[in-house]
This record gives C-alpha cells, structure tokens and sequence, in this order.
C-alpha cells in the first residue's frame, strides 16, 4: 500500500511541476522555447512561432494559444483553441470561442486578412473575409459568413446560413445573402 501511495504522490509532483505559471516566454517553435507549451505564461511572451495557454501580451510572427487563453495577440498569424481579448493579425484563427475583437492592419486599414471563429464569435471582427459558426456582435469586411448570428454584418458580401427568407422575417431577420448589411437576432 505504502509503494502504490508513493506512486501516485509521485506522479501528482511530476503534473504539478510540469504545468506552471510563468511571467514571461521566448521561443523560436513551440518545442525551442525557454518554458514548455504545457506552461501557462502570464505576462510577456516573445516568438518566432509560439504556443501556450497564456494571459498575456504575445508577440510573435505566429502565436498560438491553447486551451482557454486571454491577452493580446499581436502577430501575423494569430491561432487558439478559445480566446478572450484582441488577436490583432493577418489571419486570426479560433477554434472554438473567441470573445473580443479580431483585427489587424492591412494596407493601412483596419481589418485582417481572414478572420475565422469554429463555434461562437462574440465581439467585433474587421476583416477582409469573416467567418463565424455564430456570431454575436458585428462583421465589418468584404465577406461575412455565419452561421447563425445574434449580430449584423457590413460588407460587400454577406451570408447569414441560418436565415432562410428574404425579408420575410422583419425585423428580426433580413436575408440569407445581402449586399452592404444583414442581420439576424
């Protein structure tokens, strides 16, 4: 009994010590990195390519953010498994949930590449071309896709898959594919 108790205190030691808090992180891939990608940072993370779960400030070319992470994300290619604050970035990828703004700087406007939430995208995304599973906020790019929405889209082009008449279910809905705005709430 003594040797079985031993076993398991010793693997709850070795998971403890393998997934700490850190302040800070440089990394030139996830697996070069000063601390694990089993690490959460909170506080400054600097990269080439990095992933963590993080509440932090990431910087990098790519920053990648697992399990539920909150910050900032500044980078070209910005992705995570759930997110909460500001990934600000050429392509931002979610997931799952992201909550807050998704954005970026292109040719000197304010919008991203491509901004893409799997599940649930609440906040504002500016975008070049926006997909969301749902949405509950607002789209402002060339191309807005949902799949349901609690939102309103403004582009050039906008789908909203869940809706399924036009202007039939005013004003709470107003069409499967608009020019310049949709909605649905």
């Amino acid at each position: 009994m003594k040797k079985i108790l031993a076993c398991i205190a010793t693997v709850l030691i070795s998971i403890s010590a393998m997934a700490e808090n850190r302040p800070f992180n440089l990394s030139l891939t996830p697996d070069v990195a000063i601390y694990p990608r089993t690490d959460t940072i909170e506080g400054l993370t600097l990269s080439i390519w990095g992933e963590n779960q993080q509440t932090s400030l990431a910087l990098g070319i790519a920053n990648g953010s697992v399990a539920q992470s909150y910050g900032v994300s500044l980078g070209i290619l910005n992705y995570a498994d759930n997110y909460t604050g500001l990934q600000w970035g050429l392509v931002n990828y979610t997931k799952h949930d992201s909550t807050g703004w998704q954005g970026g700087f292109l040719f000197g406007l304010v919008v991203s590449g491509v901004n893409y939430t799997g599940d649930t995208m609440k906040g504002l995304y500016t975008g070049v071309v926006n997909y969301s599973g749902k949405l509950s906020g607002l789209e402002l790019g060339l191309v807005n896709y949902t799949d349901d929405a609690s939102g309103v889209q403004i582009g050039l082009v906008n789908i909203v898959g869940r809706n399924k008449s036009w202007f039939g279910e005013l004003p709470n809905e107003l069409a499967p594919v608009m020019i310049l705005v949709n909605w649905r709430f």
